[in-house]
């Protein structure tokens, strides 16, 4: 695997911001992260029965289209402009993945595994044109779009894993604590084991996802499932609040930019 000694050793293209293009990994990023993912869940199948699929699907592709294209227009990071471009992802991914169960009849068994080959080509390809796949290296157009590819794959592949282990009989209740376990296993390997910075936050970041997607869905629930009760208009609703929450200071408190580096 790729290590961050890597970093610079394969020129990057014409286009090279001096500013990041993605938010430094702190506390706050990982709680939006996992905010995001549990309110992309429920707000794919709140749209779903509100619409119908085809056009949730539809107003998905167009909404995350758009975010992604303010996105890639940006020079730097901006708090708002990056997380509404992560909350779109979370929605049209979980609308990629059912789509394929839902709509297609694939079950998880073989989505799963799908989207797990479909991120290892991203990540293969990134890594054999940038030499890198740390986020820290991310600075310029095409080293962007591959991390956007990468972030795509791993929500599809979050919400299919999730499902599937929902489905084996652990329920939503379950599988968050199962994925709550997962996600400490790459931080104890990074800090004690020797797992090196890219593996480790690449390791959790899929995690993230059918961990936040795995919660959600207990709050919103029926009692009959194993739930809260909550539903999904109310938890994506208060989940979307959070969001904003956490969103709003760190634009405020831009804790989570970090310092320009030259080219």
């Amino acid at each position: 695997m790729p290590t961050d000694h890597l970093l610079h050793d394969r020129p990057a293209g014409h286009l090279r911001p001096t500013a990041s293009k993605v938010p430094e990994v702190t506390v706050c990023f990982w709680i939006v992260k996992v905010l995001t993912t549990g309110m992309g869940e429920t707000a794919s199948d709140w749209l779903a029965h509100l619409l119908g699929p085809v056009p949730a699907v539809g107003l998905g592709g167009i909404a995350l289209a758009a975010a992604l294209a303010v996105q890639l227009a940006a020079r730097r990071y901006v708090a708002w402009v990056y997380w509404t471009a992560i909350v779109m992802v979370s929605v049209f991914g979980t609308m990629a993945a059912d789509v394929l169960h839902v709509g297609l009849g694939v079950p998880y068994t073989l989505s799963t595994p799908f989207f797990m080959a479909a991120l290892a080509a991203v990540f293969a390809l990134w890594y054999r044109v940038e030499g890198t796949l740390s986020i820290h290296s991310v600075r310029t157009r095409r080293r962007e779009a591959f991390y956007w590819a990468a972030v795509l794959a791993t929500f599809a592949l979050g919400t299919a894993a999730g499902d599937l282990t929902a489905s084996l009989g652990l329920g939503y209740l379950g599988s968050a604590v199962l994925y709550a376990a997962a996600i400490a296993v790459p931080a104890v390997a990074h800090r004690r084991g020797g797992l090196n910075a890219v593996t480790a936050f690449w390791s959790a970041y899929v995690i993230t996802r059918p961990l936040g997607a795995s919660i959600a869905d207990w709050m919103a629930a029926g009692h009959d499932r194993g739930g809260l009760g909550l539903g999904l208009g109310p938890v994506t609703l208060s989940w979307t609040v959070a969001i904003l929450g956490f969103v709003g200071y760190l634009a405020v408190s831009r804790k989570d930019v970090g310092s320009p580096s030259m080219p």
